[in-house]
């Protein structure tokens, strides 16, 4: 593996920091984008059921708040109606809102880097290869004799395709997994609208 990142020479080693970034937010988003953390199944029923005869106590809302992203959600809107027993269900909707605006900004985070090293990793490979083609002119004899020197000749070479290949191979999976990321999130994204919709019909009818 040295000998191949020796042979790629200094436009490799860019490539090499984006595979370990890439890596690393992988690894970090599938810890973090788990159901469990996000959207614990029969959340929403048993917030309702909590919820059925009265507003649960603060400390009780503490506990639901840090469940889950979809518990802080459920939470807000329990609070709203804490702070104000007499509040409408537009402040409720509002409240939970705000919430999961700044949840969904949280399961949003690092996707644009993914993304971007997706993107920019191809035209590091690009460039590699152009200083690979430099590499193979500059072997070239002056004069417009073809013979130059054979060593320059393959290492300008080996310059070119171990760059466009290494490009290729990082950008692909990030690709790949930017994707999956996104379409993950945009499912969780859908499930918490849908759970504060039913959950901020709940909360107004305790007020009637």
């Amino acid at each position: 593996m040295f000998s191949i990142i020796q042979a790629a020479g200094w436009p490799i080693w860019p490539l090499i920091a984006c595979s370990v970034v890439a890596l690393a937010l992988i690894i970090e988003r599938f810890l973090s984008l788990k159901t469990a953390k996000i959207v614990p199944p029969r959340l929403v029923d048993e917030a309702v059921a909590v919820s059925r005869v009265s507003v649960p106590t603060p400390d009780v809302v503490t506990q639901l708040e840090q469940n889950s992203a979809l518990g802080e959600v459920l939470a807000s809107g329990l609070r709203a109606l804490n702070a104000d027993p007499r509040c409408g269900e537009t402040e409720l909707r509002a409240s939970m809102e705000h919430t999961g605006r700044a949840v969904a900004h949280r399961l949003e985070r690092y996707l644009s880097a993914l993304g971007t090293i997706a993107s920019a990793a191809p035209l590091l490979g690009l460039l590699g290869t152009v200083i690979g083609m430099i590499e193979i002119f500059g072997s070239q004899a002056p004069g417009g004799t073809t013979g130059g020197n054979p060593a320059q000749l393959a290492h300008g070479i080996s310059i070119a395709l171990y760059n466009t290949a290494f490009g290729l191979i990082v950008a692909i999976p990030a690709l790949i997994f930017w994707r999956y990321f996104r379409a993950r999130v945009d499912e969780y994204l859908l499930h918490l609208e849908l759970a504060s919709e039913r959950f901020a019909r709940h909360l107004a009818s305790l007020r009637r």
